[in-house]
């Protein structure tokens, strides 16, 4: 007999609280075996495959694609023991205590027993006369095979908080809805889901409906304030009015855009920044990248970039001026200055801007960075970065002359204490050796967080930086 297992979304770390599925990898009726991935979500930290810690017939899955769960929000539900979707075996009842787990535990989430809780029926087709019914907890709840099988059935309007799938509200019936987002944003418009006609899959009512819905809301709100108009004199001309102006888009901040607000607006409310710059001669420093990646040979080593000189002279910099390492514990309103260097570097990726991390810089050469900064960059392109991979950095370099600028002021990465921008690199008349010449210039930004140092310790670090820059001999104390 089988057993009926409800997976719900795991904490996936980092303090998140939501993920938004992508792409499902399994379908309902689909056999799966013990911790195999099912389902692809993108986090405001990455993109992770979920593995399913329960073997057996896949009966039902929560949330379409593009859609966004909360964390313990149900993901799928999985017959254990059935042999094919048709019969997931017995009369489908949910067992109190779940086994065939695999055991493997996800952050803030175990495969273990979970307490007997009360289900709600999902009857397998819902018509227009089929009458709201809940099952007591001791009771067998018969399980659907397949999502596909539920029609969507005309209902009454009232409440707005009914379930999508065939799930029945206790006293209106159901309402195609799968997303608890759409049913908060509803309720916080006053939106009638009832009313709705939904544009995704069997009629499924998605948040694109829901935010159309609330655009014509306020234009009839709108429609209805405005006051009458004057009457008009018989001689005034003709008012011919164009066609409406289109609404405007809205756009979640949601997934890697939101995490990426949420962080900048932090910085810049908790942290007093300022920001210094100079213009640094990089002549020599490409000479000399030049020279050590022609001497390497055609097969003498991956090449070493110009990130990869600019990082190993951050963390030569940091050695020299630690206050610059740190962070502020404003609980109890202590500088903590941080052992390591875990060198964050901005890339801008199809999924918006992310930060990984170079663990450990400080004990890596030039060479040893630019690896890493290439191997984290190609799993950035990718989507395939953890979130480990994005998170517990202490200084971030952020290269924005990739985008064709010359400077900027940069935001910190909160909760860092500084950030060296770079601009673009590029031939400007400079004054070399008492002559005028073209030289290869660089503007360097350091933004700091001013209760970590004062500007002296942030010019004596800008200084330095741009002094190895124009001297790469500098570094060599320090190699």
């Amino acid at each position: 007999m089988a057993q009926v297992l409800e997976f719900k979304l795991p904490d996936l770390g980092e303090g998140l609280t939501e993920a938004e599925i992508v792409r499902w990898l399994v379908e309902v009726g689909d056999v799966v075996a013990i911790d195999q991935p099912v389902v692809e979500v993108e986090t405001a930290k990455a993109m992770v495959e979920v593995p399913c810690p329960y073997g057996g017939v896949v009966t039902a899955r929560f949330g379409e694609e593009g859609s966004e769960l909360p964390v313990g929000a149900p993901l799928l539900t999985v017959a254990v023991g059935a042999t094919d979707a048709s019969s997931p075996g017995g009369d489908g009842a949910a067992a109190d205590e779940p086994s065939g787990g695999s055991g493997n535990v996800l952050v803030g989430y175990g495969t273990g027993a979970p307490a007997a809780r009360r289900r709600r029926i999902r009857p397998e087709r819902v018509g227009a006369n089929t009458a709201p019914a809940t099952v007591p907890a001791s009771a067998p709840v018969p399980v659907p095979v397949a999502a596909s099988t539920l029609a969507p059935a005309p209902v009454p309007v009232g409440d707005v908080s009914g379930r999508a799938n065939g799930r029945v509200d206790g006293r209106q019936g159901p309402v195609a809805v799968v997303s608890p987002l759409v049913r908060r944003l509803a309720r916080q418009h006053d939106i009638d889901l009832r009313r709705l006609t939904g544009s995704g899959p069997d009629g499924l009512i998605l948040r694109a409906d829901v935010d159309s819905a609330i655009r014509h809301a306020g234009e009839a709100t709108e429609a209805e304030t405005r006051p009458a108009a004057e009457p008009v004199a018989a001689e005034a001309p003709t008012v011919h009015v164009g066609a409406a102006a289109p609404a405007a888009e809205r756009i979640p901040l949601r997934g890697v855009r939101g995490a990426v607000a949420d962080k900048l607006s932090r910085s810049r409310s908790e942290i007093p920044d300022a920001t210094c710059w100079v213009d640094a001669d990089a002549t020599e420093l490409m000479a000399a990248r030049a020279a050590m990646n022609a001497a390497s040979g055609p097969s003498g080593g991956p090449k070493v970039s110009v990130l990869a000189f600019l990082a190993r002279i951050c963390t030569a910099a940091l050695a020299r001026y630690p206050e610059l390492n740190s962070t502020v514990d404003t609980a109890a309103r202590e500088i903590v200055r941080l052992p390591g260097v875990h060198l964050g570097f901005a890339a801008q990726t199809e999924r918006g801007l992310v930060v990984p991390v170079v663990r450990d810089a400080h004990t890596r050469n030039a060479e040893s960075i630019g690896a890493e900064i290439a191997r984290l960059t190609e799993l950035a392109r990718t989507g395939k970065l953890s979130p480990a991979q994005l998170t517990g950095g202490t200084f971030t370099l952020n290269n924005y002359g990739v985008f064709g600028v010359d400077g900027s002021t940069p935001i910190i990465n909160h909760p860092e204490a500084a950030m060296l921008g770079v601009g673009r690199i590029m031939p400007k008349p400079w004054v070399h050796n008492g002559e005028l010449a073209v030289r290869q210039v660089v503007q360097l930004s350091l933004t700091f967080d001013h209760r970590v140092c004062d500007g002296g310790t942030a010019g004596g670090f800008l200084r330095y930086v741009a002094d190895c820059v124009e001297q790469p001999a500098v570094l060599l104390r320090t190699l």
